[in-house]
């Protein structure tokens, strides 16, 4: 029986398939075999179709991405050096058209499963196929697959043990004749689990039950249902007030689930975890319930109000949990989307601050009762020495302290100095600026999350085997000043401290997405491949970590690179990792100018043709802008060098390997506000941001505790997300508006008005 043949759909309806009762009819059954179905590539085709019209992209530039990421091409590869082949299409785009073909093919590795399913079982027909082939989502390939999914036992299952299949086909034809209590008594018998004309008809509700909800139709408009109306709504659990006190503002909350914005939704699933609050996410019972006996309710005969009571059982019972779960699972992938890329943004701003550059450094990582790790590191980062330091003890000791910083500075030519912003940094700093410092000497507050985790990490120790924690600590501060991106990339990303509620997402999406962020980056700014640390050499495009730590131990073995085509000399790196590095990678003094440039070797027979054609060397292209400007591109066009690639050619000669980092800056803190204490509403103090949400901003002003301008005083206007008005690493001037002394909380403003 299907719902079908008992059960004529409205007019507007389409009549849905639902299991066989029997085998299928003769005409239909085909065996395995002689059943086509498409082959990979006429799926692939498909694919870049759907991509194309959902991207709004011409097929043939997906079709092109498809099949040079099938070939082993990365974003950065692709967005840098196959402009023509993609029609210069950015990261982003390309980083769109790659997630989508991935999930297009778990689409086709589920769908080959229910086929294998359903040919096991003899359950497969033509027009099954068909509609399993057309499914475009997962969700519409489950609903089709969820009427002939094998099931544990069931009401449902056990009420057709019971033979009361024909019943259920009675009551669902809603003849006005039909008296359900007499029908029923055909059926009881006193030696079965059938003893009553109630309990017939109950399992008889139970089959319809269960056919009502998974039926296709009915499945799709109550999913619209829940979309559009579903509300979300929090409970505290009895009991739980004090120990969820966080929680609280989501003791008794609802809203429209279609409303909710990530944070929230990422709150109270934690809540729920913790076990402080209950979640459910459902639209008004009323309009579902009204839409299921639209659709299967014919008349209101005895036999019609038996379909009504099996509709509310149907929905209450099978439909809304279901629908409830996917819904949930919805809403927290949406939650999850937007949370991530606002931890993606950070890390970008973060990864990308302004270096200080190759200059030697001294650095501290503060500390009052045991004192201050000193290190000095020369222009590369490299360990030169290492102490402590007592400035914030008894007055000899601070002297002494001093004493010690100034012979170091001189001693190693110091040029900048960085301080560690967590305990005791303030006061550090204030110590050092009491210092005869070299004029110009700046000190610098550096942000120093993560850096014990570094410091306590198998890369520190690797780094640095003979030296304790508070030595590599000390070392990464430093490093961060001179590069942070070179120094951030040693650590995992979530330990940054730049994200919103980075431990309550798919960690695997929030891996993909910040491993698409940190190689961007590295491939932006481009590699010095004779001082790179095998962490960053991990990350340019076509390496990974086998074949950095290869480049990094036969540069060790057999001195710096000398040329690009010399990495074609470490083991395992072959022609195509070499297509996919070598343009990223930089060789600064090298006997080829373009191998400290970004120009790709593939592209150094066009530049030699440049030079040529104007009688002069190729350094002569990088250091005379006459001649540059003499270079008519259109001459050397060819079918696979476009015009793209050739102005990309022309901007990195006139700024061969350009950092495109904004320049350093000096930044300080306002003086004699070191505490949270020293804070008085009104204040305008300098800050640095340092994390971006949906909800605000976080500042650092100084005292040890970061301020928050909630996205309501980023602006005299209004403002739709933070990202829009400020950025991690961003230096603002800030207004006090409170502070709450009790909870550690300041609250500022960026208006010009603040209020």
């Amino acid at each position: 029986m299907t719902m079908s043949d008992s059960l004529p759909p409205k007019p507007e309806a389409r009549p849905t398939q639902g299991p066989p009762q029997g085998p299928p009819p003769p005409q239909l059954k085909q065996s395995p075999q002689s059943r086509k179905r498409p082959q990979a590539a006429q799926r692939l085709d498909q694919h870049i179709q759907l991509i194309a019209a959902d991207l709004f992209l011409p097929a043939p530039r997906v079709q092109a991405v498809a099949a040079l990421l099938d070939d082993g091409a990365t974003i950065p590869f692709l967005a840098r050096y196959r402009k023509e082949a993609t029609g210069s299409l950015d990261e982003v785009a390309l980083s769109r058209i790659r997630d989508r073909l991935a999930q297009l093919a778990e689409l086709d590795r589920r769908r080959e499963a229910i086929f294998v399913s359903l040919e096991k079982r003899d359950l497969l027909t033509d027009d099954l196929a068909a509609r399993i082939e057309a499914a475009q989502t997962m969700v519409a390939l489950e609903d089709i697959y969820l009427p002939y999914r094998p099931k544990r036992r069931t009401r449902a299952t056990m009420a057709r043990e019971s033979g009361l299949e024909s019943l259920a086909k009675i009551l669902l034809a809603q003849n006005p004749d039909t008296d359900p209590v007499a029908a029923a008594g055909q059926y009881v018998d006193s030696e079965s689990d059938v003893t009553t004309s109630e309990l017939a008809l109950q399992g008889a509700r139970d089959i319809i039950a269960e056919l009502i909800s998974e039926d296709e139709d009915a499945r799709v408009a109550l999913r619209l249902l829940f979309k559009q109306q579903g509300r979300i709504q929090t409970r505290v659990i009895k009991g739980k007030e004090q120990v969820g006190a966080k929680f609280r503002d989501y003791f008794a909350w609802e809203e429209p689930a279609n409303q909710a914005p990530s944070h929230r939704i990422l709150a109270m699933n934690r809540g729920e975890n913790e076990k402080v609050l209950r979640l459910h996410v459902l639209p008004p019972e009323d309009e579902a319930l009204d839409i299921l006996q639209r659709r299967f309710v014919r008349n209101s005969s005895p036999a019609g109000r038996q379909i009504t009571l099996a509709v509310e059982d149907g929905y209450k019972r099978l439909l809304a949990p279901s629908l409830e779960t996917e819904m949930r699972h919805e809403l927290k992938c949406r939650a999850d989307s937007e949370a991530i890329a606002v931890f993606a943004d950070n890390l970008r701003e973060l990864l990308l601050a302004a270096p200080l550059g190759p200059k030697p450094v001294l650095a501290l990582d503060p500390g009052f009762r045991t004192g201050c790790k000193l290190v000095c590191l020369d222009n590369q980062g490299t360990l030169l020495h290492h102490d402590t330091i007592y400035p914030h003890g008894a007055t000899g000791a601070a002297a002494q302290a001093g004493d010690k910083v100034m012979a170091l500075l001189k001693e190693h030519e110091i040029e900048a100095i960085a301080v560690g912003n967590g305990t005791a940094g303030r006061e550090t700093e204030a110590f050092l600026r009491k210092l005869d410092l070299p004029t110009q000497m700046p000190v610098v507050m550096v942000n120093e999350s993560g850096a014990s985790i570094y410091s306590a990490s198998e890369v520190a120790r690797k780094e640095f085997p003979d030296h304790d924690v508070t030595v590599r600590g000390s070392v990464s501060i430093g490093r961060r000043l001179q590069d942070p991106l070179a120094e951030l990339v040693k650590l995992d990303p979530k330990s940054i401290g730049v994200g919103q509620y980075q431990h309550d997402v798919d960690p695997m999406a929030l891996k993909q997405s910040l491993d698409d962020v940190v190689m961007s980056c590295v491939n932006a700014v481009g590699v010095d491949l004779n001082t790179a640390s095998e962490q960053l050499l991990t990350y340019v495009s076509g390496l990974g970590p086998r074949l950095a730590a290869n480049i990094v131990a036969h540069r060790t073995e057999n001195g710096p690179f000398a040329s690009r085509r010399a990495l074609l000399k470490v083991p395992r790196l072959g022609p195509k990792a070499f297509e996919q590095a070598a343009g990223f990678l930089r060789i600064p003094g090298a006997r080829n100018p373009l191998d400290g440039s970004a120009v790709h070797p593939e592209s150094y027979p066009v530049v030699q043709a440049m030079a040529r054609d104007l009688s002069c060397k190729v350094a002569d292209l990088l250091e005379d802008p006459f001649r540059r400007d003499q270079i008519d591109l259109q001459h050397y066009m060819t079918d696979s060098v476009g015009l793209p690639t050739l102005e990309d050619i022309l901007a990195e000669l006139a700024r061969p390997g350009r950092d495109p980092r904004e320049r350093f800056t000096v930044f300080s803190f306002a003086e004699n506000v070191n505490e949270i204490a020293d804070l008085e509403v009104g204040m305008r103090l300098p800050g640095i941001v340092t994390n971006v949400t949906d909800f605000g901003a976080f500042i650092d002003i100084g005292v040890h505790q970061d301020g928050l301008a909630h996205i309501s005083q980023l602006a005299d206007r209004f403002v739709r997300h933070p990202s829009e008005v400020v950025k991690v690493q961003q230096q603002v001037t800030v207004t006090v508006i409170d502070v709450d002394l009790e909870r550690r909380r300041i609250s500022l403003s960026l208006k010009e008005t603040a209020g």
